[in-house]
């Protein structure tokens, strides 16, 4: 296993819309030992979720797992969302975004339907940590941030300040 370089704001390629994976290729050796990969980068982190795109795989997939100790590790390969309900706001980071929190307004209960790491279809019902958690890294698939939620202010401020960041690092 090895771990990604992880895309960070405002690096454009961020923006880009993933692609959809064709089913077949869930199984395979190779995308399974990428999605070790990405299990491994999630959790070195550390975060809860990621998506392909953070680690500049174009393709719509993305690995969670929100459990307290890393013991409930969740794929899902082509994600929709097939139902939402109710509003939750919570407090959201972003491996993508280091160091930013910001509150964020979704859905507090979601139904997804996504094909699994076996590459099997599956459909399941999430809320609280775990809704918000398939929200925001669909996100990403879709080429969106968290900070696109913040005022145009805001967003230029957390701008300036990884930028800076990133000069007082080289």
């Amino acid at each position: 296993m090895a771990q990604l370089e992880i895309l960070e704001f405002p690096d454009p390629r961020l923006r880009t819309v993933a692609k959809t994976v064709e089913p077949a290729q869930v199984t395979t050796p190779e995308f399974q030992a990428l999605l070790d990969d990405m299990f491994e980068t999630m959790y070195e982190a550390p975060g809860i979720g990621l998506a392909a795109s953070q680690v500049d795989v174009h393709q719509r997939f993305m690995v969670i797992d929100v459990s307290d100790d890393r013991s409930q590790p969740l794929v899902f390969v082509n994600p929709e969302i097939l139902e939402r309900d109710g509003e939750q706001v919570y407090q959201e980071g972003c491996l993508s975004v280091p160091g930013i929190f910001a509150d964020v307004t979704r859905a507090n209960s979601i139904k997804v339907r996504a094909i699994g790491r076996d590459g099997q279809p599956f459909e399941m019902q999430a809320d609280g940590l775990l809704a918000v958690c398939i929200q925001h890294e669909m996100d990403h698939l879709a080429g969106k941030l968290f900070v696109d939620y913040l005022s145009p202010l805001k967003r230029e401020m957390v701008r300036k300040k990884l930028a800076k960041r990133q000069r007082q690092s080289a």
